[in-house]
């Protein structure tokens, strides 16, 4: 959760928030991880949990994540002994909801009501190819397999309905896989902010400011955006954080029931399935985090080493950009970096037409085009085209980009992917900066960590500035000591969510084992890699994790 931007949308942010676009595979973004809180801007699948640091100086402490009691309390016990109705729903799919209170602390005060698809185990020879060994007895189930796509803010309802199909068919037929919209998320009470025609205007708002005006523009749209979420979705917004998401997940693990959680969780995910495992280890089944957070970042840490993150990523691509005829950045990596960097200046100065009805192509939207190439190299090509459109004057392909990251359809709605990612990242960290001064000073330092995105992600991070909630929480690290083993997987040039953030969370993780991808793009797990695919399905089918720092991929 870096600052609500991104992906990780998550979150990456593939087929429900923090996606690449494109039809949804399992290693679609997600995410995944959304960059800074603020209009337009980076995904930040795993938006660091924000800190104190920054603007007042010093940071937060970090602490561990204490584990909840064994026993669930007798307040919370009507919610443990609902029953579970599935229906059948969107293609084949089953539906079901059940209500979780809005405030555990609290349960009279209210409920909110959760939205559940799952795709049901299918049995063994039913056209499917065997499953890898070491598996079960043939037939033999193992229970519930949870899906988050990331974000925050991406549902794993439309990402189950989207990827159920492509996943390894030994795991298929052991696991119903099952995907939960968090609260505030999707069709789970979702909270919403800003109609279609001012969200266009918010993703176009300048967010590398060159005086005072464009300052004070930046600062009113991100006071509007928390205005717009205030009075549209009222006390939710409280309550919408990834602690109590993970209690909702334990909720619907016991309807379910299954005396353990299996869960794979990409990019927020892993931050959401690591949240779970260290409030209940002795809960923890067979758990993969994909595109892993570091929980004990501060806010403004964590927007630093994500712009680090797409830094790293937009070198890998203008490598290969370079050696190929058809880029139009020229033939070496610091020739592509300056052509950018002059194509951000010259969109600033004059923003491009487009094919799209009356929309022009901003700065934002333009750097925002390029961050979503950023998520998966199977969009690389898209991007050279739309550069190189953008060069002659057309910018229709980079906003068609920035469209997709925020996940803007062709009507010109948005799904609530934005205003939820804002809201739960706005409230499990306090903000980096206490107003625009502060974001300025940053400037300079994220610019050292990243060139082309630095200037960008420091203001990117202002709307939680403003944001009408206090956050409730801190920085932490998570032990969850006694739980079985954890497999948190990490790739080396994953622009949201940095390889380093996937070693930190592997090194807290008292059971944790450290698999690593070495290659591009967001997330790892179902992108067809024989050799990572295979350790994460015999660990989800056979229990017994890959050796700890395990390397597959280039």
């Amino acid at each position: 959760m870096v600052a609500a931007i991104a992906l990780a949308a998550a979150a990456g942010l593939l087929a429900g928030g923090c996606s690449a676009g494109g039809a949804p595979t399992l290693a679609a973004p997600s995410d995944s991880a959304s960059p800074a809180a603020a209009p337009s801007g980076a995904v930040s699948s795993g938006a660091a949990p924000a800190g104190l640091a920054g603007a007042a100086g010093g940071t937060a402490a970090v602490t561990p994540l204490e584990p909840l009691p064994a026993d669930v309390p007798p307040a919370l016990a009507p919610y443990y002994a609902q029953r579970l109705g599935w229906t059948p729903c969107d293609d084949g799919f089953e539906c079901t909801t059940f209500r979780v209170p809005l405030d555990y602390d609290r349960p009279a005060d209210g409920d909110l009501t959760l939205a559940a698809v799952r795709a049901p185990a299918v049995p063994a020879g039913a056209g499917d190819t065997p499953a890898p060994a070491p598996a079960p007895a043939p037939g033999e189930r193992l229970g519930s397999l949870l899906l988050n796509p990331g974000g925050p803010g991406g549902s794993a309802v439309e990402y189950v309905e989207g990827v159920a199909r492509t996943y390894d068919a030994g795991v298929r037929a052991r696991y119903d896989l099952v995907g939960l919209d968090p609260r505030g998320v999707g069709r789970s009470s979702p909270v919403t902010c800003l109609d279609g025609e001012r969200m266009d205007a918010y993703t176009a708002v300048d967010i590398t400011p060159d005086d005072q005006a464009e300052v004070d523009a930046l600062v009113t749209a991100a006071k509007e955006f928390a205005e717009g979420c205030r009075q549209r979705s009222g006390d939710r917004l409280g309550h919408l954080s990834t602690v109590e998401a993970a209690r909702d997940l334990d909720v619907l693990r016991a309807l379910l029931g299954d005396e353990r959680l299996h869960y794979v969780g990409k990019s927020y995910g892993t931050f959401l399935g690591a949240t779970y495992a260290g409030l209940f280890p002795g809960r923890t089944g067979r758990m993969v985090l994909d595109g892993a957070m570091d929980p004990s970042l501060d806010s403004l840490t964590g927007n630093r080493t994500q712009a680090g993150g797409f830094e790293t990523a937009w070198a890998a691509f203008a490598r290969d950009c370079a050696a190929r005829e058809d880029c139009p950045l020229g033939r070496t990596e610091q020739q592509a970096g300056e052509r950018l960097t002059a194509l951000f200046a010259a969109v600033d100065a004059h923003p491009l037409t487009t094919t799209d009805g009356a929309r022009r192509l901003s700065e934002a939207q333009a750097t925002t085009g390029v961050i979503q190439a950023m998520y998966a190299d199977f969009l690389w090509p898209r991007l050279r085209t739309a550069l190189a459109d953008a060069a002659a004057g057309d910018g229709t392909g980079l906003l068609r980009l920035s469209d997709d990251y925020y996940g803007r359809e062709v009507d010109g709605s948005y799904p609530n992917l934005m205003f939820a990612n804002m809201a739960v990242n706005c409230l499990d960290l306090p903000a980096p900066f206490a107003g625009p001064d502060d974001a300025a000073r940053a400037v300079p330092d994220f610019e050292r960590t990243s060139p082309r995105f630095g200037r960008d992600m420091a203001w990117m991070a202002l709307t939680c500035t403003y944001w009408p909630v206090r956050p409730t929480g801190t920085p932490h690290t998570v032990r969850a000591a006694g739980a079985a083993p954890i497999v948190v997987v990490g790739t080396t040039r994953d622009p949201a969510t940095p390889y380093a953030w996937a070693q930190a969370l592997a090194g807290q993780l008292e059971s944790g084992r450290l698999l690593t991808y070495d290659g591009d793009g967001h997330t790892a797990y179902g992108r067809h890699d024989t050799c990572l695919d295979g350790a994460v399905n015999r660990f989800l089918l056979g229990g017994e994790p890959p050796e700890n720092g395990k390397t597959c991929g280039r």
